[in-house]
């Protein structure tokens, strides 16, 4: 089960953060915090998967941002990791060629999309066109 998703830069600014266990706030911050420090100094040589309290980290950088989640110590790293790719994709695809800033001015958007892939903390649709079609629905509603 995913524990939580952040999209962080390199500063530690983190651009989207959607939790699926109940924390503090004070306690996000501080997660928010940690899993920035963990992947941020990690050697690019070494893989993206990496331990955090009880818990394991799966990260990927793509330009300047940070995409990581928390899951369960016994799931699948590579699935998550091509999860990953996928929401990137989907983003992509989206935005025609998203950077951080369609992140930071469409937030509402990115949560639309990340709720059509993973619900109560686990994947819940996997086809990029099925994702794409119902925020295309989406969309013409608005």
């Amino acid at each position: 089960m995913i524990r939580f998703i952040l999209l962080q830069n390199r500063q530690g600014k983190t651009r989207l953060a959607k939790y699926y266990i109940p924390l503090e706030e004070s306690e996000k911050h501080k997660v928010e915090y940690e899993v920035h420090r963990l992947v941020v100094n990690r050697d690019p040589k070494f893989t993206n998967f990496v331990e955090f309290r009880t818990h394991k980290v799966i990260y990927r950088r793509y330009a300047g941002l940070f995409f990581s989640l928390c899951v369960d110590i016994t799931d699948n790293e590579l699935a998550y990791l091509e999860s990953i790719h996928l929401f990137v994709e989907i983003l992509d695809h989206f935005f025609s060629n998203v950077c951080e800033l369609d992140l930071v001015f469409n937030f509402h958007k990115v949560y639309l999309i990340l709720d059509e892939f993973i619900l109560a903390g686990e994947l819940q649709e996997t086809s990029k066109r099925a994702i794409i079609e119902r925020m295309g629905e989406l969309e013409k509603q608005e």
